[in-house]
């Protein structure tokens, strides 16, 4: 007698549950792409679930699909939106014209895009005259201070130096042994000296930031040249232990001043550029952990 295979007997097969049943799920069917709850889609695409919320409530985008069950989720076509809001307001463009940008992109976006990049390119001029004032300060102001009056200093450093960084470097190295190396070497610079410094800062970070691009790894001998270079010039005002030079590296990404001038030079610098000087102090025998001043 031949026995039954439950597997191929209809009257014994379990109850589908619609809620496993692809073709009952709109947002699982696998002939299109998942549907993604808020929380999901907020992780996916790397904003808050508020910021969402905000945006479903503005109209600007709004989970277009349902689940089985009756949930609100994002479809492909609201994640793909999402991404060219993200894109427009990482330009600058407020919130309101992307919407208008978003319902009518045929009109809008390439007019938009253009004032954009103008906006942009005008923007990235600036920061980097900024990042080129700053950085010839990191030259000068650890522990620092100057002897040009503060109209040579905007016209050797650059429009966006501002004079009184030199104030504030003072009240904060002033009492050190660094300090008074440097205002008896600073004393001695002419103003065309004070130029040659400029210079040599700036094709420094310019190294910096194409080393940078080229995927050079902090710790490796090139990486390693490049940091010895920095101690060479801060050196110039002060006598710069590596212990010291890791300190200084410290606050390029903990003071907001040092973080948005390098990045605005190269993004990614700022990291790179401390990672850079903690190696080549460890490989000279400082621990950049418990480095200190002095």
């Amino acid at each position: 007698m031949e026995h039954e295979n439950p597997a191929e007997n209809p009257a014994e097969k379990p109850a589908e549950n619609p809620a496993e049943n692809p073709a009952e799920n709109p947002a699982e069917n696998p002939a299109e792409p998942p549907a993604l709850t808020v929380g999901r889609t907020a992780a996916l695409v790397g904003v808050s679930v508020k910021a969402l919320h905000h945006w479903d409530s503005i109209g600007l985008v709004r989970p277009s699909a349902r689940t089985w069950a009756g949930y609100r989720v994002y479809g492909s076509e609201d994640i793909a939106r999402i991404h060219r809001l993200l894109v427009y307001r990482e330009l600058g463009i407020p919130l309101a014209e992307i919407g208008r940008i978003l319902d009518s992109p045929g009109a809008d976006a390439r007019t938009h895009l253009r004032r954009q990049r103008a906006q942009l390119t005008e923007r990235i001029d600036r920061m980097t005259r900024m990042v080129a004032a700053v950085d010839r300060m990191l030259a000068v102001s650890p522990p620092g201070g100057m002897r040009l009056t503060p109209e040579e200093q905007v016209s050797v450093f650059g429009a966006d130096w501002q004079p009184e960084w030199v104030g504030e470097a003072e009240e904060r190295y002033g009492e050190s042994p660094q300090w008074a190396q440097y205002e008896e070497r600073a004393s001695r610079l002419t103003r065309q000296e004070w130029e040659e410094v400029a210079a040599t800062t700036h094709a420094l970070h310019e190294d910096l930031a194409t080393a940078l691009r080229a995927g050079t790894a902090p710790g490796s001998a090139k990486a390693n040249a490049l940091a010895e270079r920095q101690r060479a010039l801060l050196s110039t005002y002060f006598d710069c232990t590596y212990g010291m030079q890791v300190c200084i590296a410290r606050t390029y990404v903990t003071e907001p001043g040092y973080a948005d001038a390098f990045e605005a030079l190269e993004p990614g610098l700022t990291a790179w550029l401390r990672d850079a000087v903690f190696a080549n102090a460890a490989a000279h025998g400082v621990d950049p952990e418990t480095a200190e001043w002095g």
